[in-house]
């Protein structure tokens, strides 16, 4: 059984179909990615599976149980988190701070303040800026700490939207780098990224979203070595 199914899903905003025929599925302890064009649908989608985007047809499961109705911070509390395209990170608020606001749904102190260890511990920088003004971070270090504060909710599932967006291709390096970490960490993750070569590289298997269709599938090592995807996503 699949951590997360998904069923024919579509997304309509007015009369745009962003998203019309997704279907889907991640396995346990997985990396899948999800690559495609600019408007293609893929933030979007990834939006409805949170449950931040309205959904006009199809079915979300999550461990064989179909949360398609349930409201976001639900799926939150079910082990299923967002780091959203742009960050979003609460610019007002130290770097500490925000990352106990992805704490918000737990109880447990003790937990709490060993998981923010943690997660210094796998972002350096964010130890060195724990009480900096999130605002004032650089574009890289709030990606570390938007991906820092969704694991604060021990996610079994993480959901990541655009992570290299507007970084430089050190920060980039560093990012992806720790996301294959989390990983081997036994954390599933579900990437929407534009830079196709690096999410194929990261990822088991990688979907390829065409005008809010999937047109491809498959082993990420086959996509990678497909000449339609070569094409279109990898510059020949």
């Amino acid at each position: 059984m699949s951590l997360l199914e998904v069923r024919g899903l579509a997304v309509h905003y007015g009369g745009i179909r962003a998203v019309k025929d997704v279907t889907l599925a991640v396995g346990e302890g997985e990396t899948v990615c999800v690559i495609g064009a600019n408007g293609a649908g893929k933030s979007t989608m990834l939006r409805a599976l949170a449950g931040l985007a309205p959904i006009a047809r199809g079915t979300i499961g999550w461990q064989g149980t179909d949360v398609t109705a349930l409201p976001a911070h639900r799926r939150v509390r079910l082990g299923l988190s967002l780091v959203p395209e742009g960050r979003g990170v609460f610019p007002r608020m130290s770097v500490a701070e925000n990352l106990l606001m992805g704490a918000y749904a737990r109880t447990d102190r003790t937990a709490i303040a060993q998981d923010v260890d943690r997660i210094c511990t796998l972002f350096p920088r964010l130890a060195e800026r724990r009480a900096q003004i999130a605002g004032t971070l650089s574009g890289g270090e709030q990606q570390m700490l938007a991906v820092g504060r969704a694991l604060m909710s021990r996610p079994r599932l993480l959901l990541l939207d655009e992570p290299s967006m507007g970084l430089s291709p050190l920060m980039v390096e560093k990012i992806f780098e720790t996301l294959r970490t989390i990983a081997v960490q036994g954390v599933t993750l579900l990437l929407v990224e534009q830079n196709a070569n690096l999410a194929l590289q990261v990822s088991d298997r990688g979907y390829v979203l065409d005008n809010g269709t999937v047109t491809l599938h498959g082993p990420a090592a086959d996509l990678l070595a497909d000449p339609r995807v070569r094409a279109a996503y990898l510059g020949g």
